[in-house]
């Protein structure tokens, strides 16, 4: 299956824990608006870093997603892991196994994201069973 759609985001920058603040590691909540073929909304944590050498970076999150899928309800925990090499990104989006409820019991897959002039979109192949 395919889905695809557009996606509101808001990234709020926490403060991170006494011991972590020396090792220069970010951390973010983040909250999503999906439309399209998926209408949810998620929540989720994000850790990241920016080396001192310009455009490399990386970053890993988790998010819960709750919503519609193909008009099949339910929710699903998405696992992020980006990097940068000098500006050259990578990014993994995929569905943590087993972690599909309601009528999304079973779903696996991945999900791309596209950024053009500010707006996101995503892609999402998946299989249920």
């Amino acid at each position: 299956m395919h889905a695809t759609g557009s996606f509101d985001i808001t990234l709020t920058p926490q403060t991170a824990a006494p011991a972590i603040a020396d090792a220069k590691l970010g951390r973010m909540t983040i909250e999503k608006q999906f439309h399209g073929d998926l209408e949810a909304a998620s929540l989720g944590e994000m850790l990241s870093v920016r080396t001192e050498v310009q455009g490399s970076a990386g970053y890993v999150a988790l998010e819960r997603v709750t919503g519609t899928l193909h008009g099949r309800k339910g929710s699903f925990v998405l696992q992020h892991s980006g990097t940068m090499s000098r500006g050259a990104a990578s990014l993994v989006l995929s569905v943590v196994p087993d972690s599909g409820s309601e009528e999304l019991i079973g779903l696996s897959g991945a999900m791309s994201i596209q950024i053009d002039q500010g707006k996101h979109s995503y892609t999402m192949d998946y299989l249920l069973p």
